[in-house]
């Protein structure tokens, strides 16, 4: 049954070959985990489901909304998004052009590739995103609103 509830669940593709196959998969970005929106009512309901084992928390919710917008902005224009390691300190940078301008992030540098690193702090999770070195800025650190005034 249905439950009406809004939720997002991030995918991309997974393409690896075997001798001479290809197989394709479609894999969630953050493997056990499936975001959704609701009050108290929405979250019994979620787990009557008896497919969530748990649910977290989130005290900034407005943070936790602005990085899960910059993985469905990259999922929209067909970037490619490949798991990546959690970085805590590195410098913070703003895409300036392309379909991707405005996603910020961390860039690191891996095989001669610029990557920018999108995390969701709250998971402790991060994906990336190949970025030409000329599309961004360096940026602070951003500092979230919780939309609450």
């Amino acid at each position: 049954m249905a439950k009406d509830i809004p939720y997002f669940l991030p995918m991309t593709w997974n393409i690896r070959r075997h001798r001479e196959r290809t197989f394709k998969s479609l894999l969630p970005v953050f493997t056990g985990y499936l975001f959704f929106c609701g009050k108290e009512l929405e979250r019994v309901e979620v787990l009557r489901t008896n497919r969530v084992a748990s649910i977290i928390d989130v005290i900034d919710q407005a943070k936790l909304v602005t990085e899960l917008g910059q993985i469905e902005q990259a999922l929209r224009v067909g970037a490619p998004l490949l798991p990546h390691d959690y970085i805590r300190k590195g410098q913070w940078c703003r895409v300036t052009a392309g379909p991707l301008m405005g996603l910020e992030g961390i860039v690191v540098e891996m095989k001669k590739v610029t990557r920018l690193v999108l995390q969701i702090e709250l998971l402790g999770q991060a994906t990336y995103v190949e970025i030409d070195i000329q599309m961004i800025e360096p940026i602070e650190k951003p500092a979230y609103k919780s939309g609450v005034d």
